[in-house]
């Protein structure tokens, strides 16, 4: 590397997390800030190097693409390159339609990690609500534990978001790209707060797109899948829980960071097709993100599979899946 170049690493993963093992052609293309194509061609390997060009302006923003047959295409921009110092990037790649492994998200490890899941019932009835989301709507549950990894990683001045749940309203069902819970009202003043120091910004009329929400930050540190943290704060939306005064908590995760990209590629998108929010794609986005900003692994309690394996799961389960309502019913 001299002068005149740059240099860069792409690492390809699959959606276990792990270094991409399968035989692969990975279809790579680069694109520098002036929109020139500087690189497109199959490689075997899942660890490559390139030396690109290097400007010293904001040619060096470069755009990176990955893609092999059967998964879908993913990348990262922009990726700012240095004739200085290496950089790396590391890029996700899942099947076009990926199982969801849920074999670390059973039961007693969600239970001891996040005892709101069952705090308004007891344990057998909670678990066997989980288990039957788990079973009729899995992206629900991805959604879920895609959020409480993301906000578990959202440091306050006390604690994270995670600390101040007390209940999930299951009233308000949740969904495969939110949920809505009972949070300490002391929450607000402490995303407020945060806001205040550069890590929110506060999103003006929130109740446009979350109807009876009074306020709305969403988290900037990624350029994409942000936590959006909103709160209903008005009747019906109050509960005293154990003497704690609280108020509804909305999470969700947007693809984008910039407003009007939000808007017109997500709101706008989903509108039109009826759709929601993909947690596949949420836990992609943010995966590539958070290795892009050198902060912890991005590691919600689930992994993506590929869809056949996982498939043949859950015929497996079938029978058990079965009793588990049964027994539902019953209570």
């Amino acid at each position: 590397m001299n002068s005149t170049t740059s240099r860069l690493q792409v690492r390809i993963f699959d959606g276990s997390r792990q270094a991409f093992a399968a035989p692969a052609d990975f279809l790579i293309t680069i694109f520098d800030g002036n929109q020139k194509q500087i690189h497109r061609d199959f490689h075997k390997e899942a660890i490559l190097d390139f030396d690109c060009p290097f400007y010293d302006n904001f040619g060096d923003l470069y755009s990176v693409t990955a893609w092999c047959k059967g998964h879908r295409q993913a990348g990262f921009v922009p990726v700012k390159l240095s004739n200085e110092i290496p950089t790396t990037l590391d890029i996700m790649l899942v099947a076009d339609d990926p199982g969801f492994s849920f074999v670390n998200a059973r039961w007693p490890s969600v239970a001891s990690k996040f005892a709101f899941l069952g705090s308004d019932t007891d344990s057998a009835t909670a678990q066997a609500r989980y288990e039957n989301l788990m079973e009729d709507t899995p992206k629900v549950i991805a959604c879920f534990l895609n959020l409480a990894a993301a906000m578990g990683q959202i440091f306050l001045a006390t604690g994270t978001p995670l600390d101040y749940i007390k209940e999930i309203r299951w009233d308000r069902a949740p969904q495969q790209d939110r949920f809505f819970a009972y949070c300490d009202a002391a929450l607000v003043g402490q995303v407020r707060d945060a806001a205040s120091k550069g890590q929110f910004s506060r999103e003006p009329g929130s109740a446009v797109l979350h109807p009876g929400s009074t306020n709305s930050w969403k988290q900037i540190q990624f350029g994409e899948a942000n936590v959006q943290l909103t709160f209903h704060e008005n009747p019906p939306d109050h509960k005293t829980i154990n003497g704690v005064d609280c108020v509804t908590l909305e999470p969700d995760i947007d693809y984008y960071r910039d407003p009007g990209a939000h808007a017109i590629l997500e709101v706008a998108t989903n509108a039109l097709t009826h759709s929601l929010t993909n947690p596949i794609e949420v836990y992609v986005l943010r995966w590539i993100a958070g290795q892009h900003a050198g902060v912890p692994q991005f590691e919600p309690l689930y992994t993506l599979t590929d869809v056949n394996t996982e498939a043949m799961k859950t015929s497996a389960a079938q029978p058990a899946r079965q009793t588990k309502k049964a027994k539902l019913k019953r209570r």
